[in-house]
Order: structure tokens, then C-alpha cells, then sequence
């Protein structure tokens, strides 16, 4: 079978070699896990979550009465985090989940990047979304990188006009550059056609699939009495975990409608030209 996120990770490593602009990341520290996504709804083909996002300052959530408006209780005092992914020794500053099926059955037919590359294949839709996420890494500060208007000014939107053309020409600048068949080839298969050349279609996931690395919140151990009110309400058991390792990874075989382990990360093989953390698996899933 096919691994998705393994040939993701592996086209974007040669992406982030042949588009300067992309040159300073370090796909090394970027982990691409798969999401369940069917083709039949609607929602993103895939997300950029950064992993170094700062603590926040120290908070609280609050009621307040609806009729006086005065404070009637809140929670604990806490600060969010973020948690920790490492892959022996490297930490992972960003991770990209691909929406599978979803993904592979983008075409450019009815959407707005049909007009950016008029004479291109369907498959460079997906291309396209690739890019658009490695630029959301920002190499520098470790977060999501800043919007930049068409005058260079920052902005306070992330998806400006500005940043869809600084895709679409990084897009045209990697085509230009004659990539490898075999880097990319994979992008020109739907999902049904990938199960059919593959006997199926895989991805690197996370031990609690359908959850994956978020942000939490954790208490303060010395609570602050302001404000005072009546009640204090007791913050809920976290539901994440706060690190995550190598034995986190699981490998899912993804089908229209779910996905099912197929691989623990101790079964997973390494091949040569693979992104070492997200390798190959050997064994058909039929067999298991």
C-alpha cells in the first residue's frame, strides 16, 4: 500500500530544495499526519498546526449574571500550552495533516485556483495545497507565518490575497524546475485510482486517532484569589497528552468512510528516499 503522508513529506522536502523562497525550512522538524476526511463533505484539505506557540499569560473563563452583568463564578487560574512532539532526538516544530480521502480528489474545475494555473493539470490543485501549507511555517519564530499585505505591511489576516499569488508562484516556480516523476507522480491519482494501482491507501497517525497533538490547558498550582466570587469551578481533566513520541505513531489504512490500524510505529520499516520518521510499510494490510 501507498503511503501518503510518507510521499507528502518527501515532495516537500524536494519542494523546500528547489523554491527559495521556502529554502530556510526545516522539513526535518515538520511531521505530515493523515485525517480522516471523506470526499463527500466539505472542510480543509489540509491544516498547518505550529507545536512552538508560547505559553499564554495567566487566565480564567467567567460567568456573569445576564440581567446585572456582575461576575457569578469562574474557573481555575491556568495557562495554555503547547505540547511537545520529539522523534528521538529532534523536536517537531510543526505538524501538517492531510484530510484523507478528501485530499487526493481535489481537482482545480470550480475553484479559484483554477484561474492561477489555467492550462495545468488537475493534480497541481493538490500541489498547490501542499505549498500553501509549508508556507504557513515560519522558519523563524516557530509559529504560523504573519500575513503580509501587497505593499509588504503586515496584516492581521493570515490568508491575504497577497499570500494566494506568493503560492501560486512558488507553485509554477517548482513545476519549472522539472521535478522527478517519481517525487510527485503520485499527486495525479484520486483515491480510487490510488487503491487500485496501491491495494490501498495509508498515513502516519496518532496512537488516539482521531485525536492528535493540541494545545491544552494546564492549572496554575498557586491559584491567585482574585477575583473573588462565589463559586470557583474546577477545571476539567486534561484530555491530552502533553508529550508525544516515536511509539505515539501508528499507520491507519484510510477507506471512504474510516480508517483502521494497520502498523505500530515499532512495525514500521525504514526504505531508502522516505521521510525517516513516517517509513514505508512492507506488509499488505490484507494480511494482518
Amino acid at each position: 500500500m501507498i503511503n501518503y503522508t510518507a510521499h507528502v513529506h518527501r515532495l516537500m522536502e524536494d519542494i523546500v530544495a528547489r523554491v527559495p523562497a521556502l529554502s530556510q525550512i526545516d522539513v526535518g522538524s515538520v511531521l505530515v499526519f493523515g485525517r480522516l476526511g471523506r470526499a463527500s463533505t466539505h472542510g480543509a484539505y489540509a491544516t498547518c498546526h505550529s507545536l512552538m506557540v508560547p505559553d499564554t499569560e495567566p487566565g480564567y473563563y467567567f460567568w456573569r449574571d445576564r440581567r446585572t452583568g456582575h461576575l457569578t463564578r469562574r474557573s481555575e487560574w491556568f495557562v495554555t500550552r503547547s505540547p511537545q512532539v520529539r522523534l528521538g532526538a529532534r523536536r517537531i516544530s510543526h505538524l501538517i495533516s492531510m484530510s484523507l480521502p478528501r485530499f487526493c480528489d481535489q481537482t482545480l474545475k470550480g475553484t479559484r485556483k483554477e484561474d492561477l494555473y489555467p492550462d495545468g493539470p488537475d493534480w497541481v490543485a493538490k500541489l498547490d495545497t501542499i505549498v500553501h501549507e509549508l508556507y504557513h511555517v515560519d522558519p523563524h519564530e516557530g509559529g504560523i507565518r504573519p500575513g503580509l499585505k501587497a505593499d509588504g505591511r503586515p496584516s492581521a489576516l493570515t490568508h491575504t490575497p497577497q499570500f494566494f499569488r506568493d503560492v501560486a508562484r512558488m507553485v509554477h516556480e517548482y513545476m519549472a524546475s522539472r521535478p522527478a516523476p517519481e517525487v510527485c507522480d503520485f499527486l495525479a491519482l484520486n483515491f480510487e485510482a490510488l487503491q487500485r494501482r496501491h491495494g490501498g491507501v495509508t498515513g502516519a497517525t496518532f496512537r488516539g486517532y482521531p485525536s492528535f497533538p493540541q494545545r491544552y490547558r494546564e492549572r496554575l498550582p498557586d491559584q491567585p484569589r482574585a477575583p473573588r466570587v462565589t463559586q470557583v469551578v474546577a477545571l476539567p481533566e486534561r484530555a491530552h497528552p502533553r508529550t508525544y513520541g516515536e511509539s505515539d505513531l501508528q499507520v491507519r489504512q484510510f477507506l471512504p468512510q474510516s480508517a483502521r490500524m494497520v502498523a505500530q510505529a515499532s512495525e514500521i520499516t525504514q526504505e531508502r528516499g522516505v521521510h525517516p520518521h513516517l517509513r514505508l510499510v512492507r506488509t499488505q494490510a490484507a494480511n494482518r
